[in-house]
């Protein structure tokens, strides 16, 4: 698996000196996620907008083989499933369903599994700040995953 760089605003947080975090557009991960429930045969059962201190959006899809979680990072365009409904993640994910490719479509960039248990020793994590990695060492993260979709405050 090829190395991956972390860009700005990863993990959430920002200094005001670099300006603004991009935003990921909940309208095109809700038409999304329709999409993919459609591809299903399955309903949404929630959507929760990200509220401060969390960096992802979530969503619950259920299909004839049970509750999908759906994590959406608020400032990059990425999707995660998750083992179920958390306010912040460390290990917890899934690997994507057979409908993930509906958020493809959709110009996310869908993580498995593997991507998320990532080491952090295996990414390059040169753009993250001093602040960010007492974060890391403090919540005790030492994967990808729990470095995207966290509730730091």
């Amino acid at each position: 698996m090829e190395r991956c760089t972390l860009p700005r605003g990863a993990t959430g947080f920002f200094r005001p000196k670099d300006g603004p975090l991009p935003e990921t557009d909940l309208r095109v991960f809700r038409a999304a996620l329709y999409a993919a429930a459609r591809a299903a045969g399955g309903r949404v059962e929630v959507v929760r907008e990200r509220a401060y201190p969390r960096t992802f959006h979530t969503a619950v899809v259920s299909d004839a083989t049970g509750e999908h979680v759906i994590l959406c990072h608020a400032h990059h365009p990425w999707i995660a499933f998750a083992d179920e409904l958390r306010d912040w993640y460390r290990d917890e994910f899934a690997e994507p369903t057979a409908w993930a490719e509906a958020f493809g479509d959709a110009g996310f960039t869908v993580l498995s599994r593997e991507r998320l248990m990532t080491p952090l020793r295996g990414v390059d994590t040169t753009t993250l700040t001093r602040g960010e990695w007492r974060e890391v060492r403090f919540y005790d993260v030492d994967v990808l995953g729990g470095v995207l979709f966290n509730a730091w405050d």
